[in-house]
């Protein structure tokens, strides 16, 4: 997956965002004001800090060591890196992209949720 693909695939879920909260090299893409993922586009290798489920991230991090670690600098039980522009399947790192906005949806408020359905 290209800076350009991982960009693109962020914003094509309903109601996300680009923003720059940390520096303007750190794309941050957010849904309803809250982070689903973040990357150094420029990086190489390209990476990406995903939300994950706790019990799927250690498996995750199992299956595909050295591809996908406890998340640099976040919350290392509920976040990811994952080297995007390596030896993952890009079928894969869609998956765990769409993964993070959900867990992030689902944690929205109620009056969020809804008035993303109607989006």
């Amino acid at each position: 997956m290209t800076p350009r693909e991982l960009r693109a695939f962020c914003l094509s879920f309903n109601a996300a965002v680009e923003d720059f909260p940390f520096s303007p090299e750190i794309s941050v893409f957010k849904v309803r004001g809250k982070l689903f993922a973040l990357s150094h586009l420029d990086a190489r290798p390209l990476k990406a800090n995903l939300k994950c489920d706790p019990e799927e991230a250690i498996r995750l991090r199992g299956e595909h060591e050295g591809l996908i670690v406890p998340g640099w600098h976040m919350n290392k039980r509920h976040w990811n890196t994952v080297t995007v522009d390596g030896d993952l399947p890009d079928r894969l790192v869609r998956e765990l992209i769409e993964d993070s906005y959900d867990l992030v949806v689902a944690g929205l408020p109620r009056a969020d949720r809804l008035r993303l359905d109607r989006s």
